[in-house]
């Protein structure tokens, strides 16, 4: 008990001492800069609609998928220009009851980095559509697809990851 009162009163003299010194914004901005709370990033990519659809049971058809990029992001198109880079790919899982019969992405807008400016990569930035050919079977299925990206901004990428999709699907 001892022990522990005496440990509070000297976290208690240095936060005292940081006071008196200035130092108390660095001590808030320290304390916060690590809370759970602080953590609320914007998705690098969002899924805009259709939430749902209805489509006739067994036949083609053409759905369009809206995706919006955050501001300040870029990723790659569905065919980068360099080999290593990770595309951008839509897929519905093959034990959905939907079939994705194809999928058209549009062209990537050419962007070049500060570090490399003689470079070209294709990217999509802001708002972007995947024309999508599906294929329902008879029924209602939720549908959770998946966009697969990289999103990079002016000096760094970030590790590829993959969002879900939610659709739900009326097949009539």
């Amino acid at each position: 008990m001892e022990r522990q009162t005496a440990m509070h009163k000297t976290r208690e003299i240095a936060f005292l001492a940081a006071l008196a010194f200035g130092l108390a914004p660095s001590l808030v901005l320290a304390q916060t800069a690590f809370s759970p709370r602080s953590t609320n990033k914007q998705a690098a990519v969002e899924y805009l609609f259709p939430e749902q659809i209805a489509v006739p049971a067994g036949k083609s058809t053409a759905v369009a998928l809206h995706f919006r990029v955050a501001p300040g992001l870029h990723i790659n198109s569905h065919t980068p220009k360099e080999e290593e880079l990770i595309p951008t790919v839509f897929a519905i899982p093959a034990d959905s009851g939907v079939r994705l019969e194809a999928a058209t992405y549009p062209p990537g807008a050419d962007f070049t980095l500060p570090l490399d400016p003689a470079a070209k990569l294709s990217v999509y930035t802001g708002e972007f559509i995947i024309d999508a050919r599906i294929v329902a079977a008879k029924g209602d299925h939720l549908v959770e697809a998946s966009l697969r990206f990289q999103a990079c901004d002016q000096n760094a990428c970030m590790p590829p990851k993959t969002i879900t999709v939610a659709i739900d699907v009326v097949g009539r």
